[in-house]
C-alpha cells in the first residue's frame, strides 16, 4: 500500500506542476484520463503507467517550449 501511495503522490505533484506552470498543457490532461473500473481492483501498474505518461508529456512539452 505504501508503494501505491507514493505513486499517487507523484501523480499529484506532476499534475500540480502542470496546472501551475503550464496551464496550456493542463487543459489536455482531460484527454488522457485514468479511469477506474468498478469491476477491477486498483492496479499499481495502471497508476505507474499513468504517472509515466504524465512525466513523458511534461518532459516533451518542456523540451519543445524552451525559452
Amino acid at each position: 500500500m505504501k508503494r501505491i501511495t507514493q505513486i499517487l503522490q507523484e501523480i499529484n505533484s506532476i499534475t500540480l506542476e502542470i496546472e501551475e506552470k503550464y496551464p496550456e498543457l493542463y487543459q489536455f490532461l482531460d484527454e488522457n484520463p485514468i479511469t477506474l473500473s468498478n469491476d477491477k481492483a486498483v492496479d499499481i501498474e495502471m497508476f505507474t503507467d499513468y504517472r509515466n505518461t504524465l512525466k513523458e508529456q511534461l518532459e516533451m512539452y518542456k523540451a519543445s517550449h524552451k525559452e
